[in-house]
């Protein structure tokens, strides 16, 4: 059941220079005889923390979506860091899927909301572990940094319960909310996710329909939310 959930893939190329190396580097604190979970909690903390999350000017090239691309430009989306995290877990013989959701009031700035053409943002990215004998979900996604900006307490994850959204922000008010779930999947489905965010959110897309809008998330919590 959980074979394929290890192989390296055309995103999650878990045997590149660039992964294996960053795996090197996330566990070099961690005993060598960690559990599973724990190497699963320090790769989810060096992929939440040590990756930029930025909309923005995100690559959805094939290319710019492949785990060892994100780690050498150190910046991307939900989709992007979903793929390295479970491209890392893979690689230190932990199984990880990539789980696709449609979601309400994703981490946004008025801005990236007028681009999107509204609240819900299609194609939102996490993923499913499998440890202690069960699949539990995490978002290795928005970093610390960002989160504080808008005000959201980051998300933790143990590798016992699923760690999935921020239900409210810090004020206690309505953050986000999942309207549906497109499955798990043992790659990232290219054709489908990128069809699907071009059709729901065309404001989004700049040049050749591969790369988003300039700007930049950090700069308009500061600024107040850009218009």
């Amino acid at each position: 059941m959980t074979e394929a959930a290890l192989r390296a893939t055309e995103f999650l190329d878990h045997t590149s220079p660039e992964v294996t190396g960053f795996v090197r580097t996330a566990l070099a604190n961690t005993a060598p005889d960690a559990t599973p979970t724990e190497r699963a909690v320090a790769l989810y903390h060096a992929v939440r923390d040590g990756i930029r999350y930025e909309v923005y000017g995100a690559d959805l090239s094939r290319e710019g979506l492949r785990a060892g691309n994100v780690l050498r430009t150190g910046s991307g989306m939900c989709l992007h860091k979903s793929v390295v995290y479970a491209a890392a877990l893979r690689s230190v013989g932990v199984p990880a899927r990539l789980v696709l959701t449609d979601v309400r009031n994703h981490l946004a700035s008025p801005r990236l909301i007028r681009l999107l053409g509204g609240d819900v943002f299609h194609q939102h990215c996490l993923t499913s572990v499998f440890l202690n004998g069960r699949w539990v979900k995490a978002t290795p996604v928005f970093n610390r940094t960002l989160c504080r900006l808008y005000r959201m307490a980051p998300l933790d994850f143990d590798g016992t319960a699923d760690s999935v959204h921020h239900p409210y922000d810090a004020e206690g008010r309505r953050q986000m909310e999942f309207l549906r779930h497109h499955g798990e999947f043992d790659d990232l489905p290219y054709e489908f996710v990128l069809a699907d965010l071009r059709a729901a959110h065309p404001g989004l897309f700049r040049g050749d329909g591969t790369r988003l809008a300039a700007g930049s998330l950090a700069g308009e919590a500061r600024d107040g939310g850009a218009a």
